[in-house]
């Protein structure tokens, strides 16, 4: 289990002094001394700022998001596992940015076999040659947070191992609670930045992170995807051997089909690539409409074809799942873009969505109507849907409207698959498939047993909302009555303004205390009050000296603030 705290006092910033200092270096480097200034960390850490390199060289060139994206892959496995999050968060970050951490990789050589036998030892308590006769030193992949190997069983069953990273937790733990700082300290000072509840999101990513931490929990995806697609002749799922999985081990069958992309290999294979766009697609539609629990990351590398063109599907690590109601809006939104009808589709939009404020709906249908224009004079089957679908988030972007996680990841992966299948087939008519489960969708609506359902758990809310709404107004009487209702209004947006009145009122007071002092030591010297050095006062000599060594202090952490 990670354990993360948040480090509020001095110790705690101190106990990971040295990697602080690597990550402001690596901001310095790529130009965001503004930011860490903004942050006033340097009360935390001063000592790590007077040690870190301000060269910032050419890398101004790139723009701000190219550039958090280059510090990210430079942070390592914790900030790239970050960066590979909020690309999927349109809810929290800007559109520009998550097509630039849509790019992040990981740079992560392998860790030696010795560490990958001591883990496997440790997880599965015996030696490792017992359990895999035959296990292969150098891994067929390798990720930030563990890699994989080929091996065989006693029975001689070829098996991919998935063993974690050793210490890699502790390094995630680490980084999370610097990160958890970060976020306090942005949510304080930077009043643009707090607007996206940093503390909340790394919050929800130590969550994410937990679960990719923990191989079960990928074992357990594959095996709900398993039962999903029991008995379908035209889809394969990976074996999972529960004997030899744990928390930092995950054992499943070796898969050695061919890759979706790679044409050669398929045309060898004699493989018939209309059918295996139809099957793809079907299934991801399939896995959204019928179970609404998909695979998130269909990219081609983790799509095979096996022969007899069965699709099989690789890596359950991140799933999405979308519920009823979504699934809804999900279905309207396709049927109204489909319709090519902009007051239906930007209706859709806005119950999908979450905002601050309400944006100005006769702007927004004019520009959903320009969109959709784009495409009035085209034949539905050259109508590239996800790319259309990838225009309406960009729109809602600027409108600052928040798509649910699931459903992005829904529709980036909906124009994923549906761009491989018009690499292999250049005729795909990605409307024409989706065509038969919206259609099946909105007549199952009016199905009685559907409706019967809706109107027992309408009936269930209004009577639950007839029996309390009057004991709730029964209490606030109460309250009332016995003079305790009170109303709170809490003014926010006033820290920053509060703080630099504090940090001003007490500049003020040291000044008048030095002035003060300078005063008092004069007219001490000049009464002559003993013990006198040289005919002077040797009290208000000392007074003098401490009141100049003050002033100078107070001046130089003035300019060193770049406050005049």
């Amino acid at each position: 289990m990670l354990s993360i705290r948040k480090i509020g006092a001095l110790g705690r910033t101190y106990r990971h002094l040295h990697r602080y200092r690597q990550i402001l270096g690596v901001f310095f480097k790529y130009g965001f001394d503004d930011l860490i200034e903004r942050l006033k960390i340097d009360q935390y850490i001063e000592l790590g700022l007077q040690m870190i390199s301000r060269r910032t060289g050419t890398i101004q060139k790139h723009t701000r998001a190219e550039r958090i994206r280059m510090a990210m892959e430079e942070l390592g496995p914790t900030y790239v596992k970050l960066g590979q999050l909020l690309s999927t968060r349109t809810d929290l970050i800007p559109i520009h940015f998550i097509e630039e951490f849509s790019k992040l990789q990981e740079h992560v050589p392998p860790f030696p076999f010795r560490e990958v036998k001591r883990v496997l030892e440790k997880e599965l308590q015996q030696p490792m040659e017992s359990v895999f006769p035959f296990f292969d030193e150098v891994p067929i992949a390798s990720a930030s947070i563990g890699q994989v190997h080929l091996a065989h069983d006693r029975d001689g069953e070829r098996l991919a191992v998935k063993v974690q990273r050793p210490g890699i937790q502790k390094v995630i733990e680490a980084d999370l609670e610097i990160m958890l700082h970060l976020a306090m300290l942005m949510e304080r000072n930077i009043e643009e930045v707090a607007l996206h509840r940093p503390v909340a999101i790394v919050e929800e990513f130590a969550r994410a992170l937990e679960k990719e931490l923990d191989y079960s929990h990928e074992a357990a995806n594959i095996e709900r995807f398993a039962r999903q697609f029991f008995g379908d002749p035209t889809i394969y799922v990976p074996k999972v051997y529960r004997d030899f999985t744990t928390d930092r081990i995950l054992t499943m069958e070796f898969i050695s089909g061919i890759r979706v992309t790679e044409m050669r290999l398929l045309e060898a294979a004699s493989a018939d690539k209309v059918r295996i766009v139809e099957r793809g697609a079907d299934l991801f539609l399939r896995q959204i409409f019928d179970h609404r629990f998909f695979h998130a990351d269909p990219h081609p590398g983790n799509i095979r074809v096996l022969a007899g063109d069965v699709i099989c599907l690789l890596d359950f690590g991140m799933m999405g799942t979308v519920d009823r109601f979504n699934k809804q809006n999900f279905v309207e939104l396709i049927y109204g873009v489909v319709r090519r009808d902009e007051v239906r589709t930007t209706q859709v939009l806005l119950r999908l969505t979450s905002r601050e404020e309400e944006p100005e709906i006769r702007l927004l249908e004019r520009d959903v109507s320009d969109l959709m224009g784009q495409y009035l004079h085209r034949p539905l089957k050259n109508i590239e849907i996800g790319k259309l679908l990838q225009q309406l988030l960009e729109l809602t972007s600027v409108y600052h409207l928040r798509i649910p996680p699931d459903i992005f990841l829904m529709l980036k992966a909906l124009s994923t698959i549906e761009g491989i299948a018009r690499m292999l087939h250049p005729e795909f008519d990605m409307v024409a498939q989706i065509a038969p489960f919206i259609q099946r969708e909105k007549m199952a609506r009016y199905q009685p047993r559907r409706l019967a359902e809706a109107f027992a758990a309408l009936s269930s809310e209004l009577f639950h909302f007839a029996n309390q709404f009057p004991r709730d107004i029964l209490d606030v009487t109460r309250l009332i009555k016995r003079q305790r209702f009170s109303i709170r209004f809490e003014h926010r947006g006033l820290e920053n303004l509060i703080e630099t009145h504090d940090r001003i009122s007490n500049k003020l007071s040291f000044a008048i205390i030095i002035a003060a002092l300078i005063i008092g030591s004069s007219i001490i010297v000049i009464a002559e009050i003993p013990p006198l050095l040289y005919g002077i006062s040797l009290i208000g000599i000392v007074i003098f000296i401490a009141a100049v060594v003050l002033g100078i202090w107070l001046i130089f952490a003035i300019i060193r603030r770049g406050r005049y």
